[in-house]
């Protein structure tokens, strides 16, 4: 009350932004963001002086790619940004360009991305930085405008966004965090590693509030020494071949409290790639000596590398699904894209297990996942869908799919295909806000469903409470959510029945 009293309740607002350890005192590593903001001047952190590469190591050039989000993808866009203040979109609409198009980097900061000696299997995934959280312990802050201080691997990834935006956040407020990779290919020099990083951006700053940009995940690949003293290609890439890309969320008040409005766009391009090998920053002769990186025309000396030839490896596709089932442990059961799911159902004679959401069910926090309901993507994905009996009953006896509401309804106005656009119909004709449930027939008929609000609200109450004979409560697992879902897999299929058998 004091603090209020003193700083009121915007001046409170900031000063929790800072008070990470909310002793309503500031210390120095706790002020450093302002004195930073205030300065201009951000000191070298610890770790750097201790791990800073020898200078005259190999230097990597890196460009930053962005075209902004498409504003006109948001869904507050429809009714013209009604009663949402300029003021809250103010970071996003002056976001246009990176913060820094170009960046020089010692090709040793890329050790990072080396294996553990115990992960040196193609397509054994290991973390580059750590979840550290999961539904068991919440999530972080929304009042925070200033990353923490990056430490050990945070450190070059950090580096690297900053070249998109001053602000970036390595720990997402959501699980799952971090990052992951794995080996794609390895030579008798060389190791080509994939990697996925889930990671978010602060736009604003005080006096507004704040306001979250986070894009579904930033995946890439990187070849480099396994000393680390060369890299010869990076690309680091947010994928763009979904229809929506990113979530934002905005508070509109001085607390964690405070009202906050959610959405999700479209984001074109923001991408960071090589624009060749890492090359010598100092050049020596045979004896020693160091020469002009010119030659005696004055043009910069070129560079032969010697061709990589890859002694085992995987294709992309399958590093990729590694590291989504090392994020994602629901991803143990394949979720194939929408029409490609009732082609494979009617080939193998299954229902189709679909799930059909506002938000993405497998970007790092979807954007059901930050609304204060209990029908989230995120809950289900972290607890259900995670569940050892519910992967085997999917496996054994559905083709899964999930889809995003805004695709479906492109697909229900594509005539071209009247069988997709009726596939499209049947499951919008039972969708409700956010997420929807849902068991059909190969042909689209849909014979079960139930939404994720309900599902959730009816596996919070007691056994003796819930009224419903369609959800019955069985002793075989103590998790009431695990044994409601197989119920309704299980209702599904005896549904099914004399459908399938005629």
């Amino acid at each position: 009350e004091l603090a209020l009293k003193s700083l009121g309740s915007e001046g409170l607002f900031l000063f929790s932004s800072l008070d990470t350890n909310n002793d309503l005192y500031l210390s120095p590593e706790e002020f450093k963001p302002i004195a930073e903001k205030l300065t201009g001047v951000a000191p070298i952190s610890e770790f750097e002086e201790e791990e800073t590469p020898d200078p005259s190591g190999e230097m990597l050039s890196i460009v930053a790619k962005f075209q902004p989000l498409v504003m006109e993808t948001m869904t507050k866009s429809k009714d013209g940004f009604l009663g949402i203040s300029h003021v809250a979109l103010s970071g996003l609409r002056n976001w246009t360009a990176p913060a820094a198009p170009m960046s020089m980097m010692l090709a040793r900061q890329f050790k990072a991305f080396l294996p553990p000696k115990n992960k040196l299997d193609l397509g054994d995934p290991w973390w580059i930085i750590p979840s550290e959280l999961n539904i068991f312990t919440g999530y972080l802050s929304n009042n925070r405008f200033y990353p923490p201080p990056p430490k050990g691997k945070e450190i070059i990834i950090h580096r690297l966004l900053s070249m998109f935006h001053p602000r970036p956040f390595v720990k997402t407020r959501f699980a799952p965090q971090g990052a992951v990779a794995c080996i794609q290919a390895i030579s008798t020099f060389y190791y080509a590693i994939a990697f996925r990083i889930h990671a978010e951006f602060q736009l604003n700053e005080p006096p507004d509030f704040p306001f979250w940009f986070s894009p579904g995940q930033f995946t890439g690949h990187i070849i480099l020494s396994k000393d680390s003293s060369h890299v010869r290609e990076f690309k680091l890439f947010v994928p763009n071949n979904r229809s929506l890309n990113v979530d934002m969320e905005w508070l509109y008040g001085a607390s964690e409290s405070s009202n906050m409005e959610v959405d999700i766009g479209y984001l074109p391009q923001m991408e960071l790639e090589s624009t060749g090998p890492s090359i010598p920053s100092v050049i020596h002769d045979e004896n020693g000596n160091v020469i002009d990186s010119r030659d005696p025309s004055g043009e910069p000396i070129q560079f032969v590398f010697e061709d990589i030839t890859w002694q085992q490896e995987i294709p992309w596709e399958e590093a990729a699904q590694k590291l989504e089932v090392a994020m994602y442990p629901f991803k143990k059961v394949s979720y194939l894209p929408f029409t490609q799911a009732f082609e494979r159902a009617k080939a193998e004679k299954k229902l189709v297990h679909s799930i059909l959401l506002w938000g993405a069910l497998d970007d790092h926090k979807p954007l059901s996942a930050s609304l204060p309901m209990p029908g989230s993507g995120r809950t289900l994905r972290e607890t259900v869908l995670e569940s050892s009996p519910i992967l085997a009953l999917l496996n054994e006896s559905f083709i899964s799919s999930w889809s995003l509401v805004k695709e479906l309804e492109e697909l229900q106005t594509n005539r071209e295909n009247e069988f997709y656009s009726k596939l499209a119909d049947l499951h919008l004709e039972k969708y409700n806000f956010p997420v929807e449930m849902i068991i059909c027939l190969p042909n689209g008929t849909v014979v079960h469903h139930i939404n994720a609000n309900y599902f959730l609200d009816i596996t919070s109450m007691k056994p003796e409470d819930v009224e419903s004979s369609i959800f019955s409560f069985s002793n075989n697992f103590e998790d009431p959510s695990t044994t409601t879902y197989l119920q309704f897999l299980k209702e599904g299929l005896q549904r099914a029945k004399p459908y399938m058998q005629t």
